[in-house]
């Protein structure tokens, strides 16, 4: 937007209705912000940015509140990010620090970010590039179940339960799990679920049922792993925002708990040269997230692990920006040490 005036005038609506939640009026604007122009002036500036797509009226009142469009051009208008306070950093350092594991700075982060921008927060476990199959075990449990052992070179262990039509006796289990072991053995998991595809196919037809279930279920322990697992805090915070979805707040805590579909957006997202990615609503796709609004940005090497919000639209962006970079750049430095 060229207009410094419009601009200005976008910014006073968005910062308004983000606090007040309440349509702003042209008299409210020139008081609050002490406008140098008349009412009528800033009138007609609304009607451009109304006739533009970036504010509407929600009702016939004279007031107006921001559309997606409008935080769009709100936050693209931001050139700079606020630093934290010298006691806001302060905080987050000591409590990162004070993390005893991976598990507890996981958690410690999540929780900080969710206090810090009263939104819901969601963090990925680091990705490590290259982490492959160290060993697969099969262990007869009893009652024709097997628990099927996936150990990686990062050392998690991952295990599942699977039950088979029919029981296995040790030669079996011990056959099946070589044939397992030649397929996957030293691959990395991302092309776990590939290699034991059609797996059965290729076994004794006494073993083809334990092979496709124990396929199914090594692929996904592959796909559970530490790179593709999401700590979530602060999901209640939504509640205090479920007016701000006008349709329902459901699809979105629907989102948040199906994790592939937050997995899946936080990858497609690129940060700016802010340091930080924002996506509003809908203007991308048609989603569960529609209605939301989604901060994020990378950290770790290459910043190829991801930490964000999940909000409302109606959303204190300059503050949730700068709160979700500074937790990413401790975390990093946390992690790096």
């Amino acid at each position: 937007m060229e207009n410094p005036r419009r601009v200005q005038i976008l910014r006073a609506i968005v910062e308004d209705y983000v606090h007040s939640r309440e349509p702003v009026g042209s008299k409210a604007l020139v008081e609050r912000h002490r406008l140098p122009v008349s009412s009528a002036t800033v009138r007609n500036h609304m009607a451009a940015l109304e006739e533009a797509g970036l504010i509407v009226a929600p009702h016939t009142s004279s007031g107006r509140i921001p559309t997606g469009r409008g935080y769009r051009v709100f936050v693209d208008q931001i050139a700079a990010l606020q630093p934290l306070t010298g006691a806001q950093r302060r905080a987050i350092q000591v409590f990162l620090e004070g993390a005893h594991d991976l598990d507890d700075v996981m958690e410690r982060t999540v929780r900080l970010l969710a206090q810090l921008t009263h939104q819901a927060a969601v963090i990925q476990y680091p990705v490590r590039a290259g982490i492959t199959v160290r060993h697969v075990e099969l262990v007869d449990v009893g009652a024709g179940t097997v628990l099927v052992i996936l150990i990686p070179t990062s050392g998690r262990v991952a295990q599942r339960a699977v039950e088979l039509a029919e029981p296995l006796d040790e030669v079996q289990l011990l056959e099946l799990r070589a044939r397992v072991l030649a397929r996957v053995l030293g691959s990395t998991l991302e092309t776990v679920p590939g290699r034991v595809a059609g797996l059965a196919e290729e076994l004794p037809e006494a073993l083809r049922h334990a092979g496709d279930r124990v396929s199914e279920a090594l692929a996904v322990l592959a796909a559970a792993s530490d790179e593709h697992r999401l700590v979530m805090a602060g999901i209640a915070n939504l509640a205090r925002f479920s007016g701000d979805f006008p349709q329902s707040i459901s699809p979105v805590l629907e989102a948040l708990e199906e994790q592939v579909t937050m997995l899946q957006l936080l990858s497609a997202m690129q940060q700016d040269e802010r340091g930080v990615a924002v996506r509003i609503g809908s203007e991308e796709c048609d989603d569960p997230l529609a209605e939301a609004s989604v901060v994020a940005t990378g950290y770790g090497p290459h910043a190829a692990s991801k930490v964000g919000v999940v909000g409302p639209t109606r959303m204190d962006y300059p503050t949730t920006m700068a709160s979700v970079r500074a937790v990413a750049r401790y975390l990093s430095r946390n992690l790096g040490e």
